[in-house]
């Protein structure tokens, strides 16, 4: 289900790197877990965050989930699209509900993430 190019937190977000840029979304466990997502709530381009900072939220017909970036960064662009289509992080969190792109801050930060792997060894842990 995941894919072994993209990596992943434990927050549930995942990044697909492209050089010095990395596409940001949530995982597909995510988006299930939040149900029916109604609203996303993302931060202007050029905002600077480091690794763990929220950088906006997600809101379902359950609940609101703030996400947070898993590497440091600045935002080059979001997906406008989510303003209109918010159920797109729903139908395919993976690829048209992507999030964020940002110019990745330090490289380094990229050893701190799971592969594929490893984040579903970890959801299915944190699933018992």
């Amino acid at each position: 289900m995941y894919s072994g190019k993209n990596l992943y937190s434990k927050e549930h977000e995942w990044l697909s790197v492209d050089g010095d840029t990395a596409l940001i979304g949530i995982t597909h466990h995510a988006q299930d877990q939040l149900g029916d997502i109604v609203y996303v709530d993302l931060p202007d381009v050029d905002s600077e965050f480091e690794i763990g900072e929220e950088f906006g939220s997600v809101e379902s017909v359950k609940a609101v989930a703030e996400v947070f970036m898993p590497i440091g960064g600045t935002i080059v662009e979001v997906n406008e699209d989510l303003e209109d289509s918010p159920e797109a992080v729903n139908k395919d969190p993976h690829g048209k509900g992507w999030l964020i792109k940002i110019k990745i801050a330090d490289q380094s930060e990229l050893e701190k993430l799971l592969s594929a792997e490893a984040y579903e060894a970890f959801v299915k842990e944190e699933s018992k």
